[in-house]
């Protein structure tokens, strides 16, 4: 397994994209990976936009970022709520500064601007928010997945198998 040994993190709240969240922690499962699950508070399940749960490991408070070898940011509605805890914003900027493989999906940019770590990367995200990507100073495109670095984006569900192949490949590569 290509990647034993390895912990990410992923944020929860209401109202995420049930693929989003789900998708990619049983493909980091498969491939070894321990993925623990943060949200506003431990031990609370919380509902995806099809009313699929995920119950939180973890309080955004009592996450150690330092703990992490990558972290995840699902989409949906979810990342507008999670960009409003200071927490969270710690441990995006915390995972940039030691350039850890950072994933985002669909509408997940929006925690990633609000943490201001897009200025002059390559990012893709649903459409609706290009804008919004843009105005942060990132270059947009229209593709399944980008890689810049550390930072791995896509746009929506149907691009999830690039999207995993990507994120596993970079932390693979990561130290």
């Amino acid at each position: 397994m290509k990647l034993t040994g390895k912990k990410v993190l992923s944020f929860v709240h209401d109202d995420f994209e049930d693929l989003e969240l789900w998708y990619p922690i049983h493909r980091l499962r498969e491939e070894g990976a321990i993925v623990d699950l943060a949200g506003e508070e431990a031990n609370v399940t919380y509902k995806g936009k099809y009313g699929v749960p995920a119950t939180s490991d973890y309080a955004f408070t009592d996450v150690n970022a330092a703990d992490y070898d990558a972290l995840l940011v699902p989409g949906g509605w979810a990342p507008d709520k999670l960009r409003r805890f200071q927490e969270v914003i710690d441990i995006v900027k915390h995972m940039d500064e030691k350039q850890k493989p950072i994933g985002q999906i669909c509408h997940a940019g929006w925690v990633l601007i609000s943490a201001k770590i897009l200025e002059g990367k390559n990012v893709t995200s649903t459409p609706g928010i290009r804008d919004d990507m843009e105005n942060a100073g990132s270059i947009w495109h229209d593709e399944a997945v980008i890689v810049d670095g550390h930072l791995i984006s896509s746009r929506r569900p149907p691009d999830l198998p690039d999207y995993m192949r990507e994120f596993i490949r970079v932390m693979e590569q990561s130290k």
